[in-house]
């Protein structure tokens, strides 16, 4: 039995980055002699173990053929007599493709290393182009290293357009892509994950709504990667980096009942969480009117603060007031100068208004809520009046 440190661990250290988990691959034994060893199995398509004591996983070498459809279409095969270079051959790319065994040894037959000092992600074997996760995993890592200059191998771009266009893209569960999505979100530079998905054709097999915005020539592709890199520039979370990609959906040209439309369908598509889905639907909605809040009637004001339920989900109001932000910060000419203090005061005189002074008076049931919704209207009224001179 021999254990080598593979994968993300290894690459990261090369890189001087910080480790955050380590992945240990075992070559020479069977899961008969890893349990024996205090191993627990978890693997439930391959065998994967526990460490009895720390809990990180350790992974037998395999082999894997192609045997179906999508990420899961594959028969792997483990055993004691797959060799390191064997396993280290079905890994995508080659900066994942390195070793260290417990002396410190690198063992690198993919040339991983020297991609690593070139900057490049290079895919390790044409078996490369079986797995359509590849591409949003490569897209990913893109976004993740664009910053210490990293760019996709000519040739690896070539096996992802492969991908795409082959409609392999489909057979992804909506639950493994998303993984790949909201990661990649995440990362130091989301606008890069956005690019590279087009430039090999997947964008629009995966967020076919968002092509239109891609395709028009009026630049409103490039402002919705500066604001996605405003949204990573700030360390938005992960919702309002979602509802900031979706703005985009529909294109240019859609009214606002095709772009909410739009949304449901790549919010129920993805199976997006909760509040991701809520906040996009509501900056789709509400994102003209906060743009120009300075010019809507107490009426209007009233009725977007109460759509965002300011009192229970104050938070929900606040990222969407900071996905208008990085909306705006990106830098859309089309747009008038968004006034985030002006929402955030708003909402403010409409939470002063107090429940006790008017329970004081006699309100009850529903002539309360009534007179709750005059008193905050009257306070909008007069917030919008002394603040009339804003442009």
């Amino acid at each position: 039995m021999q254990i080598y440190k593979v994968g993300g661990a290894v690459r990261d250290r090369l890189l001087g980055r910080a480790v955050s988990e380590v992945d240990w691959l075992v070559v020479g034994a069977t899961p008969e002699e890893m349990q024996a060893r205090g191993f627990r199995p978890v693997g439930a398509d391959f065998p994967v173990f526990l460490h009895p004591q720390t809990g990180e996983e350790y992974a037998l070498a395999r082999t894997e053929r192609k045997s179906g459809r999508g990420y899961g279409g594959f028969t792997f095969h483990a055993s004691p007599d797959v060799t390191l270079e064997e396993d280290l051959q079905r890994r995508d790319l080659t900066i994942n493709a390195i070793a260290e065994d417990d002396h410190g040894q690198l063992i690198d037959p993919y040339g991983g290393q020297r991609d690593l000092q070139a900057r490049l992600l290079r895919h390790v074997s044409p078996a490369f182009a079986e797995d359509p996760l590849r591409v949003l995993r490569v897209a990913r890592f893109a976004a993740r290293y664009a910053e210490l200059g990293f760019s996709i191998a000519p040739p690896t771009l070539e096996l992802m357009r492969q991908l795409a266009r082959s409609g392999e893209l489909s057979a992804l569960t909506p639950e493994r892509s998303w993984k790949e999505i909201s990661r990649a979100l995440m990362e130091p530079r989301p606008d890069v994950f956005i690019q590279v998905l087009q430039d090999c054709d997947a964008l629009a097999e995966l967020f076919p709504e968002l092509s239109a915005t891609f395709d028009a020539a009026n630049g409103h592709g490039k402002h919705l990667l500066a604001r996605l890199r405003q949204c990573a520039t700030h360390a938005q979370p992960l919702p309002v980096r979602w509802a900031c990609l979706l703005l985009g959906c529909a294109g240019p040209a859609a009214d606002q009942q095709a772009r909410l439309e739009a949304i449901a369908a790549l919010n129920q598509r993805c199976k997006a969480p909760r509040d991701c889905q809520d906040l996009a639907t509501l900056l789709g909605r509400y994102h003209q009117d906060a743009v120009a809040a300075h010019g809507l009637s107490a009426e209007a004001l009233l009725d977007m603060l109460q759509h965002f339920d300011i009192f229970r989900r104050p938070e929900r109001f606040e990222q969407f007031v900071a996905a208008c932000e990085m909306d705006a910060a990106a830098g859309n000419a089309q747009q008038p100068f968004f006034q985030a203090d002006y929402l955030r005061a708003a909402a403010s005189e409409v939470r002063a208004v107090a429940v006790k002074a008017l329970l004081e008076q006699g309100y009850q049931g529903a002539e309360l809520g009534r007179a709750l919704t005059a008193a905050r209207l009257e306070a909008l009224r007069l917030y919008c009046q002394r603040n009339a001179d804003i442009r």
